[in-house]
């Protein structure tokens, strides 16, 4: 069951909105302002779940997804990406890096608990 998330973006207004989503639907929420915070705090906290945003600076949410699902501490960990990028190509190199799904912004929360729901 999930509990734990782990939200990682370089935009404090989209973590603190994903936050209010999260913790108002009972999850506890750890943040993350970079693909490398988020790729250590995933082997240091153990998530249920990641939400990883893919434009971010000092290691973005490719590099950190493709990281965590290669790591043997947090591979079995889902990832969700969570980006503005729409295009079906994002979405296929997501998803062969190892990302369970993608969440486009801007979302509703009805969008995002219904994904994490599905898992």
């Amino acid at each position: 069951m999930i509990r734990k998330i782990l939200i990682a973006d370089d935009s404090n207004t989209e973590r603190l909105h994903l936050t209010r989503i999260l913790e108002s639907a009972g999850f506890y929420v750890i943040a993350a302002q970079s693909g490398n915070e988020a790729k250590a705090l995933a082997e240091s906290q153990q998530p249920d779940l990641i939400l990883l945003d893919i434009i971010m600076d000092d290691g973005d949410g490719y590099q950190a997804c493709r990281a965590i699902k290669r790591n043997p501490a947090t591979q079995t960990i889902p990832v969700i990406m969570v980006s503005s990028k729409s295009n079906p190509v994002d979405k296929q190199w997501a998803q062969k890096l190892g990302a369970t799904d993608y969440i486009v912004k801007p979302y509703t929360e009805t969008d995002v608990l219904q994904q994490i729901a599905k898992l």
